[in-house]
């Protein structure tokens, strides 16, 4: 089936209407995966359709950009749009969040290199440095915008307050959160903000990070290297408890002909027209499974009882651990609080 095309935000930005999340290619789900394997599978995807390409330069380091540029060789830059992020450093081994001017031009010129490209489609801000007023950090993004060096400009893992300060300073034409079937928080405040401000909405993690592919059985099957090994949800003292989620899904994904991973999917999908998912993957026969998710279609009831298997009070765990920051404690100093030297 033909991928559809959708708007994403009101700045211009036009993407496919699923994405690909290139970072379980290189980095904390298990060892990086063979680059010539990978290349296949990305070139696979844009072929069919999926164009809309996730990075970071956190994903590895380093290493997931220049994967993609890899890939991106041979005259398939132009078939994509292509997204990456900056903000998070692991200098001297220590997990530091950065968005002070000096950094976010820095991390730019730095991706940009290793993606070998002259402008990024979309570039996001991965987590907001809450020592460092969001309004300055969004005015070093506009001097590269102005620049030519990014088309447009994310935010991720934001709230709602500090998405409103960014879009004051320049459009934000995306924020990418975490949504699924299981984890639904941003639903209060965050991607109602997004709507009234014209702000398109990029669902990573949209598979509960593989649980509805394959349910519980997908932790037995995890390197020692997975991150996921340490989230709440996979202990065994929830999982135990999110299984029977897993087992509703697929109950239903049988009556109506699909995979779990597909009806999942479509729920995300089905939320509207301004939303595009980015599911990652590294084997072509899910990113196809994938993709047949845009035909599966939902009633309103069916949508609703999907809902009812994973309501907050029935998922166990929280999405994160102590390991990431998340829109919860994304608010930054005032302007005003600002020195500059």
């Amino acid at each position: 089936m033909a991928v559809r095309r959708m708007k994403l935000g009101s700045q211009g930005l036009e993407v496919s209407a699923q994405g690909l999340g290139c970072m379980g290619m290189s980095s904390f789900y298990g060892p990086p995966k063979p680059d010539a394997d990978m290349i296949v599978l990305i070139r696979h995807a844009i072929s069919s359709g999926i164009t809309f390409l996730d990075s970071s330069d956190i994903y590895g380091p380093f290493t997931n950009e220049i994967l993609l540029s890899k890939a991106l060789s041979e005259g398939w830059r132009d078939k994509v749009e292509l997204a990456s992020k900056f903000g998070i450093s692991f200098a001297d081994g220590k997990r530091e969040v950065r968005g002070d001017p000096a950094y976010v031009r820095a991390a730019c010129e730095a991706s940009l290199k290793r993606l070998g490209v002259d402008c990024i489609d979309l570039y996001y801000q991965h987590r907001v440095d809450t020592r460092v007023p969001i309004e300055v950090t969004m005015g070093e993004l506009k001097k590269l915008f102005e620049e030519g060096k990014i088309k447009y400009i994310g935010l991720s893992e934001a709230s709602a307050s500090t998405i409103r300060r960014a879009h004051a300073v320049h459009p934000i034409t995306a924020v990418q959160l975490e949504w699924s079937l299981w984890t639904r928080d941003a639903e209060e405040d965050i991607i109602p903000t997004c709507r009234e401000l014209g702000i398109g909405i990029v669902a990573y993690s949209p598979l509960g990070r593989g649980f509805f592919s394959s349910g519980p059985k997908m932790v037995d099957n995890l390197s020692e290297r997975d991150f996921r090994r340490m989230l709440p949800r996979f202990q065994p003292e929830n999982l135990d408890k999110n299984a029977i989620i897993f087992e509703r899904v697929n109950e239903m994904a049988t009556k109506k002909g699909c995979t779990p991973s597909q009806l999942a999917l479509a729920w995300v999908h089905l939320q509207g027209s301004d939303v595009c998912p980015i599911p990652g993957t590294t084997k072509i026969e899910n990113l196809n499974q994938n993709i047949g998710a845009l035909s599966v279609k939902l009633t309103p009831e069916e949508m609703a009882e999907l809902e009812s298997f994973a309501s907050a009070d029935v998922v166990k765990g929280e999405r994160y651990g102590q390991v990431s920051g998340t829109w919860r404690d994304s608010e930054t100093p005032p302007l005003s609080s600002w020195k500059t030297e």
